[in-house]
């Protein structure tokens, strides 16, 4: 099959090259260029950005072929990249226009701006801004890249900018510094050794890091953006924290805590909850209450308005089945204290019917962290507001112990049908399972 090659409208970073474009090279969904390629189990290759809008829309087919997807796992397409970045790269150097443009557009040389960060009594937060700019430029080789984080230690650079006490560094230098680390995270053509650079080089002062990124959530002029990354290097800083005292300086901080509730109640322009903004939140959330902190830490979490913002989660039709998951362990978690028990509970109507209506969406962990809760306040501790809002989970508390639960998941399921039994004087009176039953005579 002859591949053809066609005139297309040109994503920004190839505005100026008036060439024509290998139909292989364009995103199905978008027709643009495509900045990072990533394959499907179908095989189908799509730009990042636009696949993953289509599977964040809750769609559960590949685009192109409508076949349904055993997995959302994106795989990143190295080698098309690679042909890709050397078709850009060829194309630019016949237009001069194109190539005027890129040089004009950074100042610095990229060590020097490495420089520019590391100086004392310097704001960093230009020469970040220019960073971002550079490892976001899909013309700049990834070995360069590769090799200004490696061997021109712009990782750790970096990185100590958020190690800085407040009075050494502003609120915007410490956004740009995340910004950056943000961008080599999320970067597939950036080596797994760098990225482990960077949580390495945060996890050496977990508390001052852990302080800078609630100062970008709070004071930041990012915007959303900007505190989704800060979430994200959070959690990132959780799971390297070097002992148990550095993961307890990230899961006991306050003014952390605070911040990651507050993004979990971030609403769009729609007025429904942002998906991004509430999926970072629950994780980095979910990450401190699996923690060695998590029992100092989940009593400030409950006191901060954890529970209505993991319930508000579970009812959105916004919040996706990972994002469930862990809304219903951060729920899990504050049911193990006194606090937690009476939040969820005071609000059993709603709390109650949302956790027993996600318990089979969300995959086995997140399906026995729901019988967790209802497990602690409909039996361990006999809530009968609880246990009343608690109808209807029959069914899918079988459907559990059919599905291979673990050991003490089927236990705690089959106390609650226990307590549904009791309720309904009969396991048949309490099965809703609208069926007709045709008797044979």
């Amino acid at each position: 099959m002859v591949r053809k090659e066609t005139a297309m409208r040109l994503a920004p970073q190839h505005q100026g090259l008036e060439v024509k474009i290998p139909s292989f090279f364009r995103c199905p969904i978008s027709l643009d260029v495509m900045r990072s390629p990533v394959s499907l189990c179908t095989g189908v290759t799509y730009d990042r950005a636009s696949i993953q809008r289509w599977l964040d829309s809750g769609n559960t087919t590949c685009p192109a072929t409508m076949l349904p997807l055993r997995s959302t796992d994106l795989v990143p397409n190295l080698t098309l990249r690679s042909l890709i970045a050397h078709w850009a790269a060829s194309a630019a150097s016949c237009s001069p226009t194109a190539a005027a443009g890129a040089s004009s557009a950074r100042t610095s040389s990229p060590a020097s701006l490495v420089r520019q960060v590391a100086s004392a009594g310097v704001d960093p937060s230009p020469a970040l801004r220019e960073l971002a700019a550079y490892l976001s430029d899909d013309d700049v080789d990834d070995f360069e890249k590769n090799a200004l984080l490696g061997a021109g230690r712009a990782a750790e650079t970096v990185a100590s900018v958020l190690r800085r006490r407040a009075e050494e560094t502003s609120v915007d230098g410490a956004e740009a510094a995340t910004r950056v680390l943000a961008k080599i995270l999320a970067s597939d053509g950036i080596d797994d050794t760098n990225k482990k650079r960077v949580a390495t080089n945060l996890a050496a002062d977990a508390a001052a890091c852990a302080a800078s990124l609630a100062r970008v959530m709070q004071r930041g002029s990012g915007g959303l953006e900007a505190r989704v990354d800060a979430a994200r290097l959070a959690e990132l800083l959780l799971a390297n924290a070097a002992d148990e005292a550095a993961k307890a300086a990230v899961a006991e901080s306050s003014e952390l805590l605070a911040e990651l509730v507050r993004l979990v109640g971030t609403v769009d322009e729609k007025g429904a909850l942002d998906r991004n903004a509430v999926d970072a939140g629950l994780s980095c959330l979910a990450a401190i209450c699996e923690s060695g902190s998590r029992r100092a830490a989940r009593g400030e979490m409950v006191r901060l308005g954890a529970v209505p913002a993991a319930v508000r989660a579970l009812r959105a039709t916004t919040t996706g089945p990972g994002a469930s998951a862990k809304a219903l362990r951060v729920l899990e978690s504050a049911v193990g204290c006194t606090e937690g028990r009476a939040a969820l509970c005071g609000d059993a109507e709603d709390a109650i019917p949302a956790v027993v209506g996600r318990m089979m969406k969300v995959g086995r962990d997140g399906a026995e962290a729901a019988v967790a809760v209802l497990w602690a306040v409909c039996h361990r501790y006999r809530d009968r507001r609880a246990a009343a809002a608690a109808e209807g989970g029959l069914t899918r508390l079988l459907l559990l112990m059919q599905s291979g639960c673990s050991p003490a998941a089927r236990q705690m399921a089959l106390e609650l049908l226990k307590i549904y039994r009791v309720n309904a004087k009969s396991c048949l009176a309490g099965y809703d399972s609208k069926t007709t039953h045709i008797m044979p005579f």
